[in-house]
């Protein structure tokens, strides 16, 4: 459906140059919602923005259902842009608009028949939850509502393709949950493909099948999203899925404290793991950091313990460990 292939973006600030994006490679599966998370500066935005044109890459290709839109005449971005629709952080609604007339917009613009468009409108309304509030102003609504009447706006063309950008950064936890689950539902309801941007490690693990990492730029690990937080194997999404930490220094010697990662499945999660590995090896372990995510439904644990100071007792707990199905990672602070 979307294919990158070795984009590239390059910005120059007095004359200097910057490399926002670097030979990023992807491809997003039709139906599919596609996480790429990074933290600030990691080019998320830049590299989101080139997938419609509203950048053009310094060099590489990107491709929809095979057509490449990196050298598109203006008349055929706007057909595109009909497409691949757009979300932002700040809705970017217009304000002397009401809710209704914001979404049948880009339905004038197209020049849809009114009585066609009104029609629509309603329709797209009742998807967002939002029907009762066709005649109010973008300023009577909640954070939460103006995402809703903007998703409603980017769903007026029939895109294929919804790029949402940072789209609940500027919500609460409660509203960014009501929001997530209004894209799911869009996303089973009409076989839309959704390709979410965000900083948000919570963000991907509620709604996203797969996930690229990216840092400086570079695509540092990709992969269905149960598996990179599982194996997760850069520093990059080390710091996102939030296992290595401050406290993960010894406090007297401030140096880095070697450690274990211990991932537990849904079926695992409810077992006294720990305990029975302590009973079982005669190690004591000092548990450094644990929580509980859970990714498309399905609850995960996730501890990060330091790694005993002799390596045959490392050995024992790492070998135990994996004999019982569990995933264990040498880890350095």
């Amino acid at each position: 459906m979307l294919k990158l292939e070795n984009v590239c973006k390059t910005f120059y600030s007095d004359g200097q140059p910057f490399d926002a994006v670097k030979n990023v490679s992807l491809h997003i599966k039709k139906g599919e919602i596609f996480g790429i998370i990074g933290l600030s500066g990691a080019g998320k935005s830049t590299l989101i923005r080139c997938m419609n044109r509203l950048e053009t890459p310094t060099s590489g290709d990107i491709k929809i259902d095979g057509e490449s839109v990196i050298n598109m005449s203006e008349s055929q971005l706007r057909k595109l842009r009909k497409k691949v629709t757009m979300i932002f952080q700040h809705f970017n609604l217009l304000m002397q608009r009401t809710v209704a007339k914001n979404v049948r917009y880009p339905l004038e613009l197209a020049g849809v028949p009114k009585a066609q468009a009104n029609k629509r409108v309603m329709e797209l309304l009742e998807i967002v939850g939002l029907q009762d509030k066709a005649d109010n102003y973008p300023s009577q609504l909640s954070g939460g509502q103006k995402q809703r009447v903007a998703i409603a706006r980017a769903l007026a063309s029939d895109p294929e393709i919804l790029l949402c950008d940072e789209a609940t950064s500027a919500l609460d936890p409660m509203t960014t949950q009501s929001i997530l689950s209004l894209l799911q539902d869009i996303n089973r309801r009409l076989g839309l493909t959704i390709v979410i941007i965000t900083h948000e490690m919570a963000v991907i693990r509620q709604i996203c099948t797969n996930v690229a990492i990216l840092d400086g730029g570079r695509v540092a690990e990709e992969g269905s999203v149960d598996e990179v937080f599982t194996h997760t194997r850069s520093e990059a999404g080390r710091r996102l899925f939030g296992f290595v930490a401050d406290h993960a220094k010894s406090p007297e010697a401030e140096a880095p404290v070697p450690m274990l990662r211990i991932v537990f499945d849904g079926m695992k999660i409810n077992e006294p793991v720990i305990s029975e590995l302590s009973l079982k090896t005669g190690i004591a372990m000092n548990i450094l950091y644990a929580d509980v995510n859970l990714i498309n439904g399905k609850r995960y644990g996730q501890m990060t313990i330091e790694r005993p100071a002799k390596a045959e007792d490392a050995k024992l707990l790492i070998d135990t460990l994996t004999e019982q199905g569990i995933t264990v990672q040498e880890v350095d602070a």
